[in-house]
């Protein structure tokens, strides 16, 4: 199998701030990758219809491998509140409008996501607002293989609001949440070494290196 990776990986996102990150983590482990941007083949983004994030990664992931040609990894991530049943869930990079793509920019759906969120939460009292962050990533060949799936979350809370957004290193609801166990810090206070190393892309990152490791020694 070791064949399938004389190229570097494909990365199936066009966020940057997504690729800048998980470039970092899979170079600290020798991986190297390549995100869509990267590319001279032309894609088209597939409807991400699952319910469950590891659905949306295996869409996205399947997808893009057969229309790159290359072996691609997705990943689909998300926060889940307890508060609110879970929410925002797989809908979270596009809460405010309830799932819908409306032709918001990025900074813009972020910051209406997080608005949203807190209005949600008004009443509740820290010690309520017990939150994680989740990432599914899949590996997927050009001919619909799904070769390998890993899993991570990050534990935290939603900050109060008269001491949340905070900090400048991050993106969506990082400004939002407070890192579990001391919740002194916000996601997006943490430089970007410790941010890799407790959040959910960073050990579902790590955890799909090994898989990747395992799949080209065979």
């Amino acid at each position: 199998m070791s064949d399938l990776f004389t190229r570097p990986i494909v990365l199936a996102t066009a966020n940057p701030k997504k690729v800048r990150e998980l470039r970092a983590i899979f170079a600290a482990v020798g991986l190297e990758i390549e995100s869509l941007a990267d590319l001279d083949t032309p894609t088209t983004e597939p409807n991400e219809t699952g319910d469950t994030f590891q659905a949306n990664a295996t869409i996205k992931a399947v997808e893009y491998a057969k229309q790159t040609s290359r072996v691609c990894l997705a990943d689909d991530s998300g926060l889940e509140v307890d508060a609110v049943g879970g929410a925002p869930g797989v809908i979270s990079s596009h809460y405010c409008t309830n799932g819908e793509e409306t032709g918001m920019t990025r900074d813009e759906r972020d910051a209406a996501n997080n608005s949203k969120l807190l209005r949600e939460l008004v009443d509740r009292p820290l010690e309520e607002r017990t939150a994680r962050f989740v990432c599914v990533m899949v590996l997927a060949t050009p001919t619909g293989e799904v070769l390998a799936e890993a899993r991570g979350t990050f534990e935290g809370s939603i900050g109060l609001p008269n001491d949340v957004p905070r900090g400048s290193n991050g993106f969506g609801y990082d400004p939002l949440f407070l890192v579990a166990p001391d919740l002194q810090h916000t996601s997006a206070e943490l430089d970007a070494d410790t941010k890799n190393t407790l959040s959910h892309r960073g050990k579902a990152a790590r955890a799909m290196a090994e898989r990747i490791a395992a799949l080209r020694s065979t």
